[in-house]
């Protein structure tokens, strides 16, 4: 059978997702009357609610004889671990760009990748039937975006169709607005060379991805590089220098048909499929027929920049929501993850009580954490630090991102002044149309952590950023972090109306009337720059010449509830997020007032 393997690039929102269901539809991999979801390839809860693809999903259709495996790739530099190595499965790419928004800084992190690993594009212009579409701009964009990425003259002489992936048609004439896919079939067909990889020489194959099955245990995925592989065939994983580091059995194949794995007798160089029976090999080893020796070249993966402190929950609430409270059960879980997930490191830390999480970015780690609370977890999250590294003479380096960001003219001014402040520096700036200006910095992580939220008050919510990892550069020193202190509970009940009417001069308040609050609990933000402990259950004295009036008349403003990102973006190193499957809360790390002076003079000193 004819094959072909593509890549779909795409930013987040450009509309990836819904053109590879109507992929699906127009191949018949659904039958008419079967129900499918919305976007069948964002298929975890997290994907559905964000509108983002997290994980990388290989899927398969057929047209006309051909088979086209296709893999969806996600758009978020916090998920580049996995974009690098799904490339190296493909032979061409399908980059789908918005029609008006143009080639964004996501595509130019994928795309850079695959132009490097010199395969083909096919650009597909989509949303053409947007009412502010610039198709011919965007067309120049991304010509320019090719050029910058050093595309040799084969790749700039690209083939584009014009769609709507929401519509289901595509047309190699800009100003169609109907029709179907098939042009985008047969483009693939005819630009996207089949694999050219010798089946006669030994089996190979290269791991990609890696999931847990509960039946199957580890699951690699890739594609199968030279040779065939058949079940129970005796197979070894070599590591990236060429040492063996498990041998076994291939106990069972699976190929990609439309979002199912079906298992399969044997597979041969050029399919993409997924192979359990090892337990130890992880993703960028090679698995091989016992004859090998030589490793397959692998893309390094890229290292965590971020980290986090997981800890047991010890708050005086704990283990009133969630069902699994314990350091065993959070250290198998992170554990489970890391395997899986190549871009996350964990660490244990000397009292076994809590983990150090490093990962790729908030992100990537906010969507472990908010996964971990809707299984039943409750946690303990600490502030996000960056991970230094040192150069070669011995000085301090830290991580560096690209962000680019496109605003309203009238706000560029106080976002250049907000990113100085987190000692960015700006190195491109110019109009991108509509009386926006796209605006581009070198910043240090550090500085971008928990910006994301004042940016979207500070542009009226209009503003979008996107930021990619640059490099290790040299540290940049101090850094000013958050500019208020925070309203702290000096005791335990419920918060009630009487006592937080006075405290609201105070500041903003994050909790409302009834809610049970403790020692150490964060209660709101202060106006001023230090933290202020104060009563918010204080009820009227009752007497008996005065009447016990209703508290009816105070009216308080709703209180600031923030989502985890928010949460953890706003704590200070001494706070911490206590994260249950209901609730978010802000806790002082150490609740007794005395522990935290000590520990405050304990850090002057």
């Amino acid at each position: 059978m004819n094959l072909r393997n593509v890549a779909i690039i795409a930013h987040v929102d450009h509309g990836k997702t819904t053109l590879v269901d109507q992929l699906f539809r127009q191949s018949g991999t659904f039958r008419d009357n079967q129900r499918v979801e919305e976007r069948a390839m964002d298929s975890n809860d997290l994907e559905k609610e964000r509108g983002i693809t997290i994980l990388a999903k290989p899927t398969s259709i057929e047209w006309e004889g051909t088979r086209i495996n296709i893999v969806d790739t996600p758009g978020h530099a916090d998920f580049g671990g996995e974009v690098e190595r799904i490339l190296s499965m493909v032979d061409g790419v399908v980059l789908l760009v918005d029609s008006s928004e143009g080639a964004m800084p996501q595509t130019k992190f994928v795309t850079g990748k695959a132009l490097a690993l010199g395969l083909k594009p096919i650009v597909v212009v989509n949303k053409v039937d947007r009412p502010d579409q610039r198709i011919q701009e965007v067309l120049d964009e991304v010509f320019d975006l090719f050029v910058s990425l050093d595309a040799n003259d084969e790749q700039l002489d690209f083939p584009v169709l014009y769609a709507s992936g929401r519509n289901g048609y595509a047309s190699e004439d800009p100003d169609r607005r109907e029709g179907t896919l098939t042009p985008l079939f047969q483009k693939i067909v005819d630009h996207v060379p089949p694999p050219a990889l010798d089946v006669d020489a030994p089996f190979t194959f290269l791991v990609t991805l890696l999931d847990r099955d509960n039946f199957l245990g580890r699951v690699l995925t890739g594609r199968v590089t030279s040779g065939k592989v058949k079940v129970n065939q005796a197979i070894h994983a070599l590591d990236m220098d060429g040492n063996v580091i498990e041998t076994g059995r291939a106990s069972k194949i699976m190929t990609f048909r439309g979002l199912e794995r079906v298992p399969t007798d044997e597979a041969q160089a050029g399919d993409i499929i997924s192979l359990a029976g090892l337990t130890v090999a992880t993703v960028s080893n090679t698995i091989a027929d016992t004859s090998v020796t030589v490793p397959i070249q692998a893309q390094p993966i890229d290292p965590p920049t971020l980290s986090m402190r997981f800890a047991v929950n010890d708050s005086p609430m704990a283990g009133r929501e969630g069902t699994k409270v314990t350091s065993r059960m959070i250290r198998d879980r992170l554990m489970r993850e890391a395997e899986s997930n190549v871009a996350i490191k964990v660490t244990e830390s000397a009292d076994k009580d809590s983990f150090e999480v490093a990962g790729r970015g908030e992100l990537q780690l906010g969507v472990l954490i908010e996964t971990m609370r809707r299984e039943g977890f409750e946690l303990g999250i600490s502030r996000p630090r960056v991970l230094f590294g040192t150069d070669e003479n011995g000085g301090r380096t830290e991580p560096y991102e690209t962000v680019i960001i496109d605003v309203d003219e009238e706000y560029s001014g106080s976002v250049v002044e907000k990113m100085n402040i987190r000692k960015a520096e700006m190195t491109d700036m110019r109009p991108s149309g509509g009386g926006k200006t796209r605006i581009t910095f070198s910043a240090p992580s550090r500085g971008m952590i928990g910006y994301h939220g004042e940016f979207l008050s500070d542009t009226r919510g209009t503003g979008i950023m996107n930021r990619l990892f640059e490099k290790y550069g040299p540290y940049k020193g101090p850094i000013e972090g958050r500019k208020n202190g925070v309203l702290i509970s000096n005791g335990a009940g419920e918060a009630n109306a009487y006592a937080l009417g006075p405290l609201e001069e105070r500041g903003v308040l994050m909790v409302g009337v009834g809610e049970a609050l403790y020692e150490g609990m964060i209660i709101g933000e202060n106006a001023k720059p230090e933290d202020l402990e104060v009563n918010p259950m204080k009820s009227k004295q009752l007497t008996n010449f005065r009447a016990s009036g209703k508290d009816d008349s105070i009216r308080l403003t709703p209180p600031w509830k923030m989502t985890l990102e928010q949460a953890i973006a706003y704590i200070d190193d001494d706070e911490m997020v206590e994260v249950t499957p209901k609730t978010i809360r802000l806790r002082k790390r150490f609740l007794d007032p005395h522990e935290r002076k000590r520990q405050s003079r304990a850090k002057a000193a």
